[in-house]
């Protein structure tokens, strides 16, 4: 089998419900797919979600990515042979993770319909199934409520409330969240980066009665070793998400010690094999993992899901970047039910694009 063409094209959505965090709104999102063609008729898709803050990458240099360096580099080439085409881009692509993210992708869901497999059994198949959380941006308290209440009559179970602007907001919205939703609801916190250590602790405190589950990324990014200051100092997990962008990463806080548990996106960490390698040094450390996303197509969240599914140490999912994206040509790739996202029983990453 060989790679025969190799397309890639801009997709722009307008979310229904745009949000905040604490450094930014968003109320729209690119994504660029890539179809990858085979001369045995087998087709392989995947997808980036670039973002400036988080890749430092954007729409444009995605494209020239996949258009200069990796059709060229693959075209001709035995797509099965996942490694060596990966290797291949490894150098030049050191600078786009997302672009790097939907080769890698593209090639497995390659591998996967060749074998006539789904791809998470054929990663390994730990679990069929996996709860996900919900994301409430920053918002009035009463508006948080609302949002809450509204996903949990939904059938979600778990909820990602974001934060880090505003410390008193913070604290009344978790204890107001947790008032409304009861105590069986799971209550996660991402204050992206916004708050110092001794601002977090005193939310962990004064919001002890909210019992949330984790707090992510709380501070910078390029410190990571404040959030070791907080863990040593709280019974509560401290979760590092931008402060993981790739393998080195990885193996400095695993050695350090410096958190309790990693987020793990694929756009950040460059596709799934990448994911696996990040994944073993967590799991080395005696890491919870939870992986997570961006603003991402149905067919990227596929393939956050089938690594998720793959690994026993994944234990927590954000995987719902899909959610809200009006008019995602793979809205189908995933299916939610009751907070629950199940693959398609479909090869590959399940689904095919027009």
């Amino acid at each position: 089998m060989k790679i025969t063409a190799v397309e890639a094209w801009p997709v722009h959505f307008e979310l229904e419900d745009p949000y905040t965090i604490a450094y930014e709104t968003i109320s729209s999102a690119t994504n660029i797919f890539l179809r990858i063609v085979t001369d045995s008729g087998l087709v392989g898709f995947g997808c980036a979600a670039p973002d400036e803050e988080v890749t430092n990458e954007t729409e444009d240099s995605v494209m020239a990515a996949l258009r200069d360096t990796v059709e060229p580099a693959i075209r001709g080439s035995d797509p099965l042979r996942t490694a060596m085409l990966l290797e291949r881009v490894r150098q030049p692509m050191a600078a786009n993770p997302s672009a790097k993210a939907a080769l890698d992708m593209a090639l497995y869901d390659l591998l996967g319909k060749r074998a006539g497999l789904p791809l998470w059994t054929l990663l390994g198949g730990y679990r069929d199934r996996i709860r996900t959380s919900v994301t409430i941006g920053i918002l009035p308290v009463r508006e948080t409520v609302e949002s809450a209440t509204r996903w949990v009559g939904q059938g979600f179970s778990c909820l990602k409330i974001k934060g880090g602007a505003d410390l008193e907001a913070d604290v009344e919205r978790l204890l107001e969240v947790r008032r409304a939703v009861g105590p069986k609801i799971e209550l996660r916190f991402d204050a992206n980066q916004g708050f110092t250590v001794e601002e977090t602790l005193e939310l962990l405190r004064r919001a002890a009665d909210a019992r949330l589950r984790l707090i992510e990324q709380p501070t910078p990014k390029g410190e990571p070793e404040l959030m070791a200051q907080i863990s040593r100092r709280t019974s509560i997990p401290v979760m590092a998400d931008e402060s993981l962008v790739n393998l080195r990463d990885a193996f400095r806080l695993a050695r350090r010690d410096l958190v309790d548990m990693v987020n793990i996106k694929l756009m950040k960490v460059g596709g799934i094999s990448e994911a696996l390698h990040v994944n073993a040094v967590s799991r080395a450390a005696g890491y919870e993992v939870m992986v997570g996303c961006m603003d991402e197509s149905g067919i990227a969240i596929a393939a956050g899901l089938h690594f998720a599914l793959a690994r026993p140490n994944v234990v927590f999912a954000d995987l719902d970047g899909h959610i809200g994206l009006i008019g995602d040509p793979a809205a189908a790739a995933v299916r939610l039910r009751d907070g629950y996202l199940y693959p398609t029983d479909k090869p590959g990453l399940g689904f095919d694009l027009g």
